[in-house]
């Protein structure tokens, strides 16, 4: 079996769940049913500089927030699939869309629906706080919970492991 650092130097894709994951998982509404999500700024930083990089960063979500979407596609990602009934079918669209390699292919995600996606990629990954099911199927468990940091310290790792992290394009957001 492959290390993890041997895994991590193969990833040039990276996929995101958003609620647990990019989010906390908590869910505030408005008087007006308006939908509000909390996010690491950090974690930001994190998905804008990858995509400086090169990566192709993918969202795929069952959440269907259109203030997701704004603060998502304002750090530069074009891949923003929300509303996903059946994420395996849109993971699939971007495989044959990209012509992906599946071990090329970083997913982390939180939760049951995210399981099936976790055991097509070549590397899949999870906050501290993910449900036991989908833990026990990882290759990486964040430190981090989702919301609080989890996606900067995965993308961290890959970038540093592609010497593409900390260097001239890092001081620019």
């Amino acid at each position: 079996m492959a290390s993890i650092k041997a895994k991590l130097s193969n990833i040039n894709t990276l996929i995101f769940d958003v609620d647990g994951v990019i989010s906390d998982g908590s869910v505030w509404t408005t008087a007006e049913g308006e939908q509000i999500r909390r996010m690491n700024i950090k974690d930001g930083y994190a998905l804008q500089h990858a995509i400086k990089k090169d990566f192709l960063i993918i969202i795929i979500s069952g959440g269907t927030s259109e203030n997701v979407r704004m603060r998502l596609k304002s750090l530069g990602i074009k891949e923003i699939h929300l509303g996903a009934r059946n994420k395996m079918t849109v993971f699939q669209e971007m495989v044959e869309k990209y012509q992906l390699n599946l071990d090329e292919i970083l997913y982390m995600g939180d939760d049951i629906p995210d399981y099936p996606l976790m055991c097509k990629v070549g590397f899949s990954a999870c906050p501290n706080n993910a449900a036991n099911e989908i833990k026990n199927i990882s290759d990486y468990i964040s430190s981090k919970n989702g919301g609080e940091g989890c996606v900067r310290d995965i993308l961290e790792q890959v970038l540093k492991i592609h010497d593409k992290w900390f260097d001239e394009d890092s001081f620019e957001w």
